[in-house]
């Protein structure tokens, strides 16, 4: 398949390690330029390394996706240094010092955190290039979400189920807002992703593993490719087949 990314300009939140390092890997190996954001500059700098090694053109984007005005002063250094933005992946998504915890048990100072990433920080990355998308014709705007986002579970996750949520339905609102102008605004759902490629054993999950990179990252091409042009408005469910009954 083309997916007709040679030479697009891509930016990867949260890109500097497991799904979103395999994102940017993936979009770079199909000939877009990267911008990979990461609150830590020697996580982004050593997928950047990764990506030029193998051919690619990336660079580094520091930023914390949840201060708007930073976020704008790093999409404009990504534009000035690769190009106007026509792909966003918006991956960042678990705040610093995650843990799993029952709501009743959580403090209430706690709670901003997954509200601030899981929803704001997608909403201030959509804003600093979307307008510019719109006048150019042609984007790509993905979140990537969470089956925490759809369906209930007791394991510890409900504030950061509420911002996935929260942003699905955001993504439902614009993609309308939006179509005619060229760009499509989807949401891949993801189901347990392995902590480490030992990790990848689940007899109970459908396929009989969890999640990898490499599994989000072909999806995450092929929504961002000129052949899913006609796809907006939808969340994929990349999860191994959990929710198929």
């Amino acid at each position: 398949m083309n997916t007709g990314l040679d030479g697009r300009v891509a930016l990867v939140t949260g890109g500097g390690r497991g799904i979103g390092a395999g994102i940017a890997r993936a979009l770079a190996a199909e000939g877009a330029a990267v911008a990979v954001n990461d609150l830590h500059l020697e996580r982004a700098d050593e997928v950047v390394s990764e990506i030029i090694a193998a051919g690619g053109r990336a660079v580094a984007a520091i930023a914390d996706v949840t201060d708007l005005e930073a976020v704008r002063t790093m999409v404009a250094e990504v534009e000035t240094t690769l190009g106007p933005i026509e792909g966003l992946v918006n991956n960042a998504g678990i705040p610093e010092g995650f843990k799993l915890q029952q709501f009743r048990d959580m403090p209430v100072e706690d709670w901003d955190k997954f509200i601030q990433l899981n929803l704001f920080g997608v909403i201030n990355c959509i804003h600093a290039v979307v307008d510019g998308m719109c006048d150019r014709g042609w984007g790509r705007i993905l979140i990537i979400s969470s089956d925490a986002g759809r369906i209930g579970d007791n394991m510890g996750i409900s504030l950061y189920g509420a911002g996935k949520a929260a942003a699905l339905g955001f993504s439902r609102h614009l993609a309308t807002e939006i179509i005619g102008h060229g760009v499509t605004v989807n949401c891949l759902s993801l189901g347990r992703m392995a902590a480490s490629p030992d990790d990848l054993r689940h007899p109970q999950r459908p396929t009989t593993r969890l999640g990898r990179p490499e599994d989000v990252a072909g999806a995450v091409c092929y929504l961002a490719s000129d052949a899913a042009e006609w796809i907006t408005g939808q969340t994929l469910p990349v999860n191994g087949g959990r929710t198929a009954n």
